[in-house]
């Protein structure tokens, strides 16, 4: 009996002296906090802004950005502090359950989104990008012109101009590479006239066309001839498609792309929140009582 009175003791003596030892410990650590500022009971510690401090920092910004650091957080801490001693009971609590909602957006929107790069397709295809715009074309109505065009920027100097504008109009096999062999001389060229560019695009790139002369110059087939102070430009508009038209599958495709992956991320997260609901109901984690009762 003895012998185990001093085994429970010397086992009791253990374990005091490692709560203790552990204690201390905790103790140290809060000790090893250096405060930089203190408004009323809360503090700043060192560790609080080490990470904000860049290692390219010279030691005068250092100071200057730990002293503006320090006042805007005092500031703040002294204008909370009094918020909540001058602002309405309601209005304080309102502010609460805003906090709440907020966190809780912030957590739930963070793991959404790391479920939904884990498992959502984010795979295509040009079948599927073709029968979403079939299925939807009268929702892809132009709120701008686009056209289809080809043309050259050059100095006002250079002198074959009359054969680059014979071979922008005819363009053919050989008027391509022609002029292709030649693209080091001009300023700014553009020759796939497949594409569709946005009329402000074009504008952008060539200063002399604006929107009040655009409707002269930018028809289907037809060439212009454009000068400024510092170069000429020829081109040949191939195609045209008026504000309200509907837009080439070409130019909405990668819109079209996005759309269906938001459409499939939204689907995603209504049937993973069918599903927690549903795992939740089956262990009993989660239940409506009834109002009436």
């Amino acid at each position: 009996m003895l012998k185990l009175q001093k085994n429970t003791l010397f086992l009791l003596g253990t374990f005091m002296a490692i709560i203790i030892s552990s204690c201390e410990g905790m103790f140290n650590e809060e000790e090893e906090k250096e405060p930089l500022a203190r408004v009323g009971d809360t503090f700043l510690y060192k560790e609080d802004i080490a990470s904000l401090v860049r290692d390219d920092m010279t030691a005068e910004d250092s100071t200057i950005f730990v002293n503006n650091y320090i006042n805007n957080w005092a500031s703040k801490q002294l204008l909370l502090s009094k918020s909540k001693i001058n602002l309405p009971e309601e209005k304080l609590a309102e502010f609460d359950r805003l906090v709440s909602d907020y966190r809780a957006d912030l957590y739930t929107r963070a793991y959404i989104e790391a479920l939904v790069n884990q498992s959502q397709d984010t795979a295509v295809t040009k079948g599927q990008l073709q029968e979403f715009y079939e299925r939807e074309k009268e929702n892809f109505k132009l709120n701008e012109k686009l056209v289809q065009l080809r043309f050259v920027g050059m100095s006002e100097q250079f002198l074959d101009r009359d054969g680059v504008e014979s071979r922008i109009k005819s363009w053919d096999d050989s008027d391509r590479r022609y002029l292709d062999s030649i693209a080091v001389q001009f300023k700014k060229i553009h020759f796939n006239d497949s594409i569709w560019v946005s009329a402000s695009r074009v504008i952008e790139e060539i200063p002399p066309l604006t929107q009040a002369n655009e409707d002269s110059h930018l028809k289907k087939s037809q060439f212009f001839e454009l000068q400024d102070s510092l170069e000429v430009y020829l081109g040949w508009v191939t195609n045209v498609l008026e504000v309200n038209e509907t837009a080439p599958f070409d130019y909405v495709e990668p819109d079209i792309r996005q759309l269906i992956l938001n459409r499939r991320r939204l689907n995603y997260v209504k049937q993973l929140e069918t599903e927690i609901l549903d795992e939740a109901i089956k262990k009993n984690e989660f239940e409506v009582y009834d109002k009436e009762n």
